[in-house]
């Protein structure tokens, strides 16, 4: 079977894993079941992020985790410009470094937004905004409303400030994060399977149900995380399955 793992909020809350989440990825590791792990994390490079997980108790290495930060670089490689304005914190910039793409925001042929967090100054806001105005391409490595912080607190995250910078300048962005059907298929891709034949595992209504809905995959919503009932319900958005936990898998 080959599964679409989201991470935060299924495989760990808060500063902890979910119960029972570190034995069902060894349980499917011994299976030998094929899967990813799929996220909109954008504060990390993806070495930090497997460090976080393992100090978990997981047992998860880089070459299978796939995420937003993995398929903007796809995008503006394969777009034959290399000059960005990164929008984003943490450490993540090391990816785009690591493939040859040069931070330059008084150039930038993109600008990259993730989660900035206390990063999304005025200042940074505004240089963004000059910089599309000036030409540059918005992408969006994700358009999630919010998420849940390490101390469990539902948090902004980047789409509000995507959708201020769209606003702004009267351009769309370019989103490669999920729920984009592209981002499913260069995952499904890098694990060489079929929609048709993958779960995808999220307690995101919108980003990984919706989503992985329109992209043809098998959906499994877990009341971990940023679930929340009210707003399943008012969705209208049905999952193939609705478990506890991961651990129910």
């Amino acid at each position: 079977m080959n599964y679409l793992i989201d991470i935060n909020g299924v495989l760990y809350s808060g500063r902890n894993a979910i119960p029972g989440a570190v034995e069902t990825i060894e349980r499917l590791r011994k299976r030998k079941d094929n899967f990813r792990f799929i996220s909109n994390s954008t504060q990390k490079c993806k070495r930090s992020l497997v460090k976080k997980l393992n100090g978990f108790g997981f047992t998860i290495y880089e070459n299978e985790i796939f995420g937003a930060p993995d398929a903007a670089i796809k995008f503006i490689k394969n777009s034959g410009k290399r000059k960005i304005f990164l929008l984003t914190t943490g450490d993540v910039y090391k990816d785009f470094l690591n493939e040859g793409l040069v931070v330059d925001e008084k150039n930038a042929n993109f600008v990259v937004v993730g989660d900035a967090g206390c990063d999304f100054t005025y200042e940074k806001m505004n240089n963004a905004f000059r910089a599309v105005l000036d030409g540059a391409e918005i992408i969006a490595m994700e358009k999630d409303r919010y998420w849940l912080s390490d101390d469990n607190k539902l948090t902004l995250s980047a789409g509000p400030y995507v959708s201020a910078i769209e606003y702004a300048t009267g351009k769309e962005a370019i989103m490669v994060g999920k729920p984009d059907r592209d981002f499913f298929k260069l995952a499904l891709f890098d694990m060489h399977a079929e929609p048709g034949e993958t779960y995808i595992i999220g307690d995101d209504i919108f980003t990984e149900i919706e989503g992985g809905k329109k992209a043809g995959l098998k959906t499994v919503l877990v009341k971990t995380g940023k679930y929340r009932k009210d707003v399943v319900e008012s969705s209208g958005i049905k999952p193939d399955r609705i478990i506890e936990s991961i651990a129910e898998l």
